[in-house]
């Protein structure tokens, strides 16, 4: 009868290290308080480093980063140009822009991957198993663990945006429903500390009205569109900034702080 950990899909992260033969042997004058304590350590470890083997765990990067890094660089230009070409968003105070650039830029740039049919491909990063670092006596420090969670962006977090990306393209969404679409995720009035957020929700409120009725007209015999195209949009919530930025400008900008580069860009008279 195979044992827990060799249960197909099972987390080992989850498995009691002091059971297995190989710990035992490498450990045989530790009490069995200090083998609680590392099985502690090593889960915790696992969290951090998310070094797990698992599905949801694993990092990846782009396949081909040369040549998407450039289009994504392309998108972030016309993300730029299109916050800039309005002038509602101008009448705000600058705090209120800053808070809305800093919460809804990564959002928007997903949104013009989609707009711009920006497909790219994925590449599992490789991390050596613990026996291996064992027997070919590699160093497994902390500093190691640290440099290994900072290389590639969580598989699911990729997912996520993959997921978007395909459900826009199926439903072919327009030149103007993107705009619109924009527009909505721009004016976001639920970040905290605005000034004029009832402002923002009117400008938002106008966007979302613009939208339904531009599609009502345009697919009249598709109900459902615009539940479609709205419910697909709530994807874009869970984009992290820091995703985007290590994905896509990291492989060839290296630690660049996009937001204040944004935010100059926007800002420049």
């Amino acid at each position: 009868m195979a044992c827990r950990s060799d249960r197909l899909g099972s987390c080992q992260c989850n498995v009691n290290p002091v059971d297995s033969i190989l710990f035992r042997m490498l450990n045989s004058n530790n009490t069995l308080e200090t083998h609680k304590k590392q099985m502690d350590v090593h889960r915790h470890n696992c969290t951090i480093a998310r070094g797990c083997p698992c599905e949801g765990n694993k990092k990846v990067s782009l396949k081909n980063p040369d040549v998407i890094c450039k289009k994504a660089s392309e998108v972030l230009l016309k993300t730029v140009a299109f916050i800039r070409n309005l002038p509602s968003f101008y009448q705000l105070p600058q705090e209120d822009q800053v808070l809305l650039v800093h919460r809804c830029w990564a959002p928007l740039f997903v949104l013009g991957l989609a707009q711009e049919r920006v497909d790219f491909e994925l590449q599992e990063l490789s991390v050596p198993s613990l026996l291996k670092t064992i027997l070919l006596n590699q160093s497994s420090t902390v500093g190691d663990g640290i440099t290994k969670s900072n290389a590639g962006v969580p598989i699911m977090d990729v997912q996520r945006i993959k997921m978007f990306l395909h459900k826009f393209w199926n439903l072919d969404v327009c030149t103007k429903e993107y705009a619109y679409l924009k527009g909505m995720v721009l004016f976001n009035p639920s970040i905290s500390g605005m000034i004029f957020p009832q402002y923002v929700q009117t400008l938002q409120m106008e966007a979302q009205h613009t939208l339904i009725g531009f599609t009502t007209m345009m697919h009249s015999t598709s109900h459902s569109r615009i539940t479609w195209i709205l419910e697909a949009l709530d994807i874009l919530k869970s984009v992290d900034s820091k995703v985007i930025s290590d994905l896509f400008f990291r492989p060839i900008s290296g630690e660049i702080n996009l937001e204040e580069l944004l935010l100059e860009t926007l800002f420049i008279k």
